[in-house]
C-alpha cells in the first residue's frame, strides 16, 4: 500500500477520539527536565521533500559506483554480475514483503523459494541440510562456533589467521558473552593448515577459511581429519560464494558445519549490506542448527506442501531454550539468490566461476610483472595480496586519482600487523582486459 499523508482534519479527528489534545500530550510521562528546550546544534530546520531530495543528490553524486570504472575491491563484498530478471522476480509484489512465515497455509510460495534455496545451498556446500538463511556470513561463521560448543559441550574456539577480520570479530562477540574461550591464531597469508597443530582434547571447533582473507585457496580435509581425532568440529567458512563453482566445497573436505556469505549470488554491493548468510550442516546436527528451516510435507489431500520444521515459534523467543536469538531471515536476499542460482544451474555456476578465476590470473600476471610488486597469495580464486614498494594507502589514492579503484589495503583491516605495504586485489566476471591494463599502467607509473 502506498503512503498517503494524513490531512490536519484526520489528525484532528484521530485526536478527538484518543481524546488528547495534541501530540504533545503523548509526552506528558516524560519528565520535563528531560525534554529539550532548545534545538539540537548543528543540526538543520526541517525542509521540504523537494529541497531533502536535492541535498540528497548532491551527497550522492561524491559516491563512486563500481560500476563506473575498473574496480578491483574484494575482502568479503564482490561486484558480480546480477541478470536484470533477477531484480524483476524479486520486486514482484507477493515477494517484496516477505517476512518468516508462520502461518504456511497463506505462504506456500515463500516456503517453497526458502525451501529451494535450502536444497541450493546444502549442494552448493556439499552438506546434508542448509537453514532458511541467516542475517550474514560474519554472523552465520559465529553461530557456527556457537553450535559447535552446544554440541561438544567445549567451550574453546580456535580461529584460523586467514579468517575475515569482521567474521572473527562477530564469532568473539557472540561467544565471549556465552562465556567461550576464543583463540585467535596470527594472522597468515598461507596458514590455516596451523589449525591442525592447535587443536587440543579442550577444542570445540576449529574455524576455517577457504578462500581465506587474503585469497589462498586451502584443502582443509587435514584440519578436519585433526579436529575429529580430538573430538573436536571444523567450520569452513567462505566470502565468496561463487568460488564453490570450481573449488572444492565444504562437504567434500570434512567439514562438519560450512558458514558463508552468499551476497556474490543475486545480490548487489548494495554499500555493504543487506546480504545473505549460509549455513549449512551434517544431518546428525540438524537439530542443533540455529535459525529457520523449511520441510516438505503433505496436506489433508495429500498434496506437496511446505512448513517451517523442527522447531517451534516459541524457540526463537525464549532466549534460553533457543538455538540462536536470531529472530527472522534475509528473506528478500535469499529469493535473489535462489533466482540467480536457478538461472545459472550448475554448469552456469562452474562456467562464471571460471570467468573469475581467469581474469585474476590475468590481473596476477599483469600486476606480478611489475617491477617491486610481490604477489603473496600462492594459490588463489578470484582474489590475491600484493605487496608494493610504496606504502598501500597511498597507492590506493594515486590509483584512485587515475580512475582505478585498486582493492583494499591490508592495513585497514589488519592494523596493528605491519600490513601497510599490502593490498587485496579482486577480479570477477565484471573485469574486463581494458581495467587489468589501466590497473597496470597506472600501478606502473605510481611505483
Amino acid at each position: 500500500m502506498r503512503y498517503l499523508p494524513l490531512t490536519p482534519q484526520d489528525r484532528a479527528s484521530m485526536l478527538a477520539t484518543i481524546g488528547a489534545k495534541s501530540a504533545d500530550d503523548f509526552y506528558a510521562d516524560v519528565p520535563k527536565t528531560a525534554r529539550l528546550k532548545a534545538k539540537i546544534a548543528g543540526l538543520p530546520d526541517h525542509q521540504g521533500e523537494l529541497a531533502v531530495e536535492r541535498h540528497m543528490t548532491k551527497l550522492a553524486a561524491r559516491n563512486r559506483a563500481a560500476s563506473a570504472g575498473p574496480f578491483f575491491v574484494g575482502a568479503g563484498a564482490y561486484k558480480h554480475h546480477v541478470p536484470a530478471t533477477v531484480d524483476m522476480i524479486i520486486q514482484r509484489s507477493e515477494f517484496l514483503t516477505t517476512y518468516t512465515p508462520y502461518q504456511p497455509e497463506i505462504a506456500q510460495g515463500t516456503l517453497q523459494t526458502l525451501f529451494e534455496f535450502q536444497t541450493q545451498v546444502a549442494a552448493l556446500t556439499a552438506m546434508d541440510v542448509a537453514n532458511a538463511s541467516m542475517y550474514d556470513g560474519s554472523t552465520a561463521c559465529a553461530e557456527a562456533a556457537v553450535m559447535a560448543a552446544r554440541v561438544t559441550k567445549r567451550s574453546k574456539i580456535i580461529l584460523s589467521g586467514g579468517l575475515h577480520p569482521h567474521y572473527a570479530a562477530a564469532t568473539r562477540l557472540l561467544c565471549e558473552a556465552q562465556g567461550l574461550t576464543v583463540v585467535q591464531l596470527p594472522v597468515a597469508i598461507d596458514g590455516e593448515g596451523e589449525l591442525e597443530k592447535s587443536v587440543d582434547g579442550e577444542t570445540a571447533c576449529v574455524v576455517g577459511q577457504s578462500p581465506n582473507v587474503f585469497g589462498t585457496v586451502t584443502d582443509l580435509s587435514g584440519v578436519a581429519k585433526s579436529a575429529h581425532e580430538k573430538g573436536a568440529l571444523l567450520v569452513s567458512v567462505f566470502t565468496e560464494a561463487v568460488s564453490l563453482g570450481l573449488v572444492t566445497p565444504p562437504g567434500e573436505m570434512g567439514a562438519d558445519i560450512a558458514a558463508g556469505e552468499g551476497q556474490s549470488i543475486g545480490n548487489g554491493l548494495n554499500f555493504g549490506g543487506p546480504y545473505v548468510g549460509l549455513f549449512a550442516c551434517r544431518e546428525k546436527l540438524m537439530r542443533q542448527m540455529p535459525g529457520r528451516l523449511c520441510g516438505e510435507t503433505v496436506d489433508a489431500d495429500d498434496q506437496r506442501g511446505f512448513v517451517l520444521t523442527l522447531s517451534t515459534r516459541e524457540q526463537h523467543i525464549r532466549r534460553e531454550k533457543a538455538t540462536s536469538n536470531i529472530c527472522t531471515n534475509s528473506g528478500l536476499c535469499a529469493l535473489a539468490f535462489t533466482a540467480h542460482m536457478t538461472l545459472l544451474g550448475g554448469r552456469g555456476l562452474k562456467q562464471l566461476a571460471q570467468l573469475n578465476h581467469e581474469a585474476a590470473c590475468e590481473l596476477a600476471d599483469a600486476l606480478g610483472g611489475l617491477k617491486g610488486v610481490d604477489l603473496l597469495t600462492p594459490r588463489f580464486f578470484n582474489e590475491f595480496a600484493i605487496r608494493t614498494p610504496v606504502d598501500a594507502e597511498a597507492v590506493l589514492a594515486m590509483l584512485e586519482e587515475a580512475g582505478v579503484v585498486g582493492g583494499v589495503r591490508a592495513s585497514r583491516l589488519f592494523p596493528n600487523d605491519h600490513l601497510g605495504d599490502v593490498i587485496l586485489v579482486a577480479a570477477t566476471e565484471c573485469t574486463t582486459a581494458d581495467d587489468i591494463a589501466a590497473y597496470a599502467a597506472a600501478l606502473k607509473e605510481i611505483i
